[in-house]
Formats: C-alpha cells, structure tokens, sequence
C-alpha cells in the first residue's frame, strides 16, 4: 500500500512540469529556459508593435556605429591640411589653397572653400565680407553635425512611446477576451493580454535607453568637435586677414 502511494506522488511529480509548459503556453507567457527559441517567443509575445521596435532598434545599431566612424577629429580638421593651409595663406597663394580644400573633405577646408571661392569671384571684397562667409559656413557646418545625433534622441523618444501602444493594445486585448467570454476563467484569459503588455512596454525600453545613451555620449563629443572646428577656421581666417589687401585676388588665367 505504501509503495503503490509512493509511486503515484512520483508520477504527479513527474508530471508537473509538463502541466506548468502547458500553461504557460496557453496564457501567452514563456517560460525561462533560456536559448534562442525563448527570444523569439518573447518578441512573438510582444505582439505587433514588435516589428517597428525591431526597425528601430537595427536604424539606432546602425547610427551607433556610422557616428563611431564619422564623428572624430580627422573629419573637422587634420595637421596636414592645417600646415598646407597655413603655408599658402602665407604666400598668398589663395588659389592653390582653393585647389587644396577641393581636394579634402574635412569640415575646415569646406569652409575654406566657400570663403575662397567667394573671394576669388569678388577680387574687391574685404576681409570682414570673408570672415562673414566663413561664418556663415562655420555655422552651417555645426548644425549639421548637431542635426545627425538628432536621430538617435528621436529613436529614444519614439521607442518607450511604440512600446505603450502595445502595453495599451495588450490591455485592451485582455479586456476584451474577459468581457466577451464571462464563464471562462479570468486569471487564464488576462495572462496572455498582459503578457504582451509588459513585453511591449519592456521592449520600447530595450530600445530607448540605449539610444538616448548613445545620443548623450555622441552629443558631449560633437560638442568637442564644433570647439576644434571654430578654433581651426578662426586660425585660417585670422591668417587670412594678416595677409590678404583687397584685390589681392587677381583673375585666374
């Protein structure tokens, strides 16, 4: 007698795990047991808003490493344009530093070459008209840096965001399967609808504190890289102004 009840409390033991899958299955939640078939029914049980998380999440990856490459100092200015220039304002020679800067892709000489090229199509202009182009360049040049980290602050904002519209639809799911079937069992027919409420709003978070991370990192560093870039074109232009008369700039033949 005694054996026959240890050996069913043994097969009721033995039978508890398969019954705990079986529901966790039913109420749309997963169970933690690790590998890559549990993510992907963790993002399946996020419901729809899954999908524009995970566009999201590979745009803010992909920025994440382009702003890595991008946004450095070789970009703004470099030692060896920085000598060249130097040398040819020196000697006066404006169109060969127009030559130059068409040939570098750094921010200092397109602003260089926005200044030259208005100064050797106007022989007559003075210094401040140059400096004031150079300005202008200058300014548009920062803003365009600023403009790009932009978009990993709008992944971070837009995230949470899409993530509680899932948590709502996830809410309304639950709702909806509860008032529509009031003989069923409630606690059953709410898992599934908060489940995908909790992962929708985990997964706007997944996404949005590491891009509004990244967007405070990259935006200290191109705050660094617009100070280098008024200091190098304030040199170049201060260089500009020792040297430069008006009609100084003759005709290229």
């Amino acid at each position: 007698m005694g054996s026959k009840i240890l050996f069913r409390a043994l097969a009721a033991l033995t039978a508890l795990p398969g019954a705990f899958a079986q529901t966790v299955v039913t109420s749309g939640i997963v169970a933690p047991t690790g590998g890559t078939t549990d993510i992907w029914h963790f993002i399946k049980a996020g419901g729809i808003v899954m999908i524009p998380l995970g566009v999201l999440s590979v745009l803010a990856l992909m920025l994440i490493i382009i702003y890595f490459f991008t946004l450095r100092r070789g970009a703004i200015a470099t030692g060896r344009y920085m000598k060249t220039a130097d040398a040819l304002l020196r000697k006066g020679d404006y169109y060969g530093l127009l030559a130059v800067s068409n040939r570098h892709g750094e921010a200092v000489a397109r602003i260089m070459r926005r200044t030259l090229d208005f100064l050797t199509k106007n022989p007559t202009a003075t210094v401040a008209e140059a400096r004031e182009i150079a300005e202008t360049e200058g300014t548009r040049q920062a803003a365009g840096l600023q403009q790009q980290i932009v978009y990993l602050a709008d992944i971070g904002t837009i995230a949470p965001m899409v993530g509680l519209f899932g948590t709502v639809l996830g809410m309304i799911k639950s709702f909806s399967v509860v008032a529509a079937d009031v003989t069923a069992t409630k606690p059953m027919l709410l898992a599934a609808g908060v489940s995908e409420a909790l992962v929708a709003t985990a997964g706007g978070l997944l996404v949005g504190i590491p891009a509004m991370a990244a967007y405070a990192y990259y935006r200290g560093r191109t705050q660094r890289l617009i100070a280098e870039l008024e200091a190098a074109t304030t040199q170049l232009i201060s260089q500009l102004g020792v040297h430069y008369k008006p009609g100084g700039v003759q005709p290229h033949e």
